[in-house]
């Protein structure tokens, strides 16, 4: 498996990954494409980092992050997703140890993900956890009725202090 940066030739290979991961809702498909389509526009100057996995020669994932302008070294994870085909092969791992050690080299210390509290995502949830993701807040019907926004975190220690009040970005 390789992972690398997203190109604007994967963009229908992801947007088809998207589409067909049944927790995403047309809502979400939207604004994940604006995403996109802001990355690859201006990959350094989006605020976006979008990562691509490729298995024998198939998109088999992809992820987005970025960094939280309003602090000084903490991001967000977006997006992960996995091709139906390619789950269970540990590329959903693989792509978020790679978002992971690409935060902590441009200096992150903290990364947030949100996501929804429903039975579609339970499985979504056990896959944070076991990725040393804490539950930090649970914001009850945040997305609608019964749909609570739950907000997980990892910390991570520099082994030097960014200088500044940013970190350091990494080259797309």
């Amino acid at each position: 498996m390789k992972i690398r940066p997203m190109t604007a030739r994967d963009k229908s290979g992801v947007m088809h990954i998207l589409r067909n991961t049944p927790e995403f809702n047309a809502l979400d498909l939207v604004v994940a494409e604006e995403v996109i389509d802001s990355y690859l526009v201006d990959p350094a100057g989006s605020g976006y980092q979008v990562q691509v996995a490729e298995s024998e020669s198939s998109l088999a994932g992809y992820v987005c992050y970025g960094f939280n302008n309003m602090t000084q070294s903490t991001w967000d994870v977006y997006w992960i997703a996995v091709a139906r085909s390619h789950q269970g092969q540990g590329i959903g791992r693989e792509l978020l140890s790679s978002a992971e050690k690409n935060i902590q080299e441009a200096g992150g210390t903290l990364i947030i993900i949100e996501t929804s509290s429903t039975p579609d995502y339970d499985r979504t949830n056990r896959f944070y956890q076991s990725r040393g993701y804490k539950l930090v807040c649970q914001i009850a019907d945040f997305y609608g009725p019964g749909d609570d926004q739950i907000i997980y975190e990892k910390r991570f220690q520099l082994d030097t202090p960014v200088a500044g009040p940013s970190p350091k970005k990494f080259k797309t």
